[in-house]
């Protein structure tokens, strides 16, 4: 999962993209980057590690201009390295050009074959690179006429920005699957993964760009075009279960009220007799929230999250019980000793991280602890920008509910059921489920080498 920002027509480009990249830090962690266009040349910076680490007022005053692209990295295609860091900026025949990417190609391997069997030679493993060839290689004129004979070559979900001297162009995939939000500031544009972003930094959010719309933006103003064939949206439900911030919206549908719903569903369909309702924190509070709301039962913040936890810490070599999680999190016994506990948490994907909650719960005095999950079992890999493991770690793949109930030590366990979320998010059933459902909208080709990283359940 990435998230963009693209602006134009603004002074302070630089240090507006750094605030929107802070507000989409949640979409990645592993990188962050920048480049601006002073009208004449791009400028650029790229590192690892969090927006506040890699970026600082030094870096932001060698990158002028008024128009700039950022990007905040959490692979799907490619390693965690700098040369897979985003955005990627090339010279080419055409000019100078940058781009950022949200999502995953699925015809990656086949293309890149393609590509290398006629000279291309590639920089990184980020499927990204893949679409800065195609439109080097295109002949049109213009560059947004080039990024879509590019973008007609592949497949997949993407949603990205791409800067050049002179001109700011953002596209959304034909499926819609991952989001690009539109919004105003005076007389620049600005385009960012999610309006949030825009209330960081006082812009007006004007609309959701719709499936398969390019924009272009430049000195002449803001140009759309719709330059593929229409298909039917499928907007990532997952977005509304996990990924997106809270206080985002998306397709018009509040994220903080859909999750609220999805709890107060799943209350109706899967209650539980129990004294208090506890979320995991932070992804299941609303949830958990509506589940309280919902059944009556009391809600308690008897789960404390360290928010100072970085990137990487040392652990004592004298093991200690469930470090990783006790570091993150901490049980308030007083709100949990002799209580029947209603644990809310928005997905299970290995199941090893919920197992050792349920046993912190219990040793913190809970009487008993019934898990609840606001979404259908995780059964498949999403191979369209969201990093979930290969099939065969994904606990609900292989082992019933009843099996992962006796696994993470629960009394009980149970989760929403797909028609649940649907209701819930009050998206069309269209939308990409594939993730519990395993019917694929876009066809893709299976990477030879699974390589999926891990869904950060905390």
């Amino acid at each position: 999962m990435c998230g963009v920002f693209g602006i134009h027509g603004h002074a302070e480009a630089a240090n507006l993209t750094y605030l929107g990249l802070h507000a989409l830090q949640h979409r990645g962690q592993e990188s962050a980057g920048i480049v601006t266009s002073d009208g004449t040349r791009l400028y650029a910076h790229r590192q690892m590690g969090l927006v506040q680490e890699a970026i600082d007022e030094e870096v932001l005053a060698r990158l002028p201009g008024a128009a700039a692209i950022g990007h905040v990295r959490y692979s799907t295609a490619g390693g965690s390295y700098l040369r897979n860091a985003q955005p990627f900026a090339v010279e080419f025949g055409g000019g100078s050009m940058a781009i950022a990417h949200n999502g995953n190609l699925t015809n990656t391997e086949e293309l890149r074959e393609r590509l290398e069997r006629n000279g291309s030679i590639f920089q990184s493993t980020a499927d990204t690179e893949l679409v800065m060839h195609l439109v080097a290689r295109s002949t049109a004129r213009e560059v947004e006429d080039r990024l879509v004979e590019a973008l007609a070559q592949v497949r997949g979900a993407y949603s990205l920005v791409l800067l050049t001297e002179s001109k700011l162009v953002a596209v959304r995939d034909p499926h819609g699957v991952r989001p690009l939000c539109l919004g105003r500031m005076g007389d620049a544009w600005v385009v960012a993964s999610e309006p949030t972003a825009f209330d960081l930094i006082d812009a007006q959010f004007e609309r959701d760009l719709d499936p398969g719309e390019l924009i272009v933006v430049d000195d002449r103003g803001l140009r759309s075009f719709r330059p593929f064939a229409s298909v039917a949206p499928r907007p990532c439900l997952f977005e509304y279960v996990y990924f997106a911030r809270p206080d985002s919206t998306l397709a018009g549908r509040g994220v903080y009220d859909a999750r609220i719903a999805l709890g107060r569903a799943l209350a109706r369909e899967q209650p539980a007799p129990a004294d208090v309702v506890v979320p995991v924190p932070d992804s299941g509070t609303p949830a958990a929230i509506g589940y309280a709301e919902e059944s009556g039962i009391p809600f308690s913040l008897a789960l404390v999250r360290s928010h100072y936890v970085g990137r990487t810490f040392i652990e004592p070599q004298q093991a200690i019980r469930h470090f990783g999680v006790k570091l993150k999190l901490a049980p308030v016994r007083s709100a949990l000793t002799g209580r029947r506990v209603v644990v809310v948490d928005d997905s299970i994907v290995r199941g090893t991280t919920s197992r050792k909650i349920v046993k912190m719960i219990r040793a913190a005095g809970a009487k008993e602890v019934h898990v609840r999950i606001s979404s259908p079992p995780t059964r498949w890999p999403c191979y369209y920008g969201i990093d979930t493991p290969t099939r065969a770690e994904l606990i609900a793949s292989n082992h019933s509910v009843e099996e992962i109930g006796k696994y993470v030590t629960a009394d009980s366990i149970a989760y929403l059921s797909l028609e649940g979320l649907q209701t819930a998010t009050q998206l069309p059933t269209e939308a990409c489920m594939a993730c519990w459902t395993g019917e694929y909208p876009i066809a893709f080709t299976p990477p030879t080498a699974e390589k999926q990283l891990r869904l950060v359940g905390l």
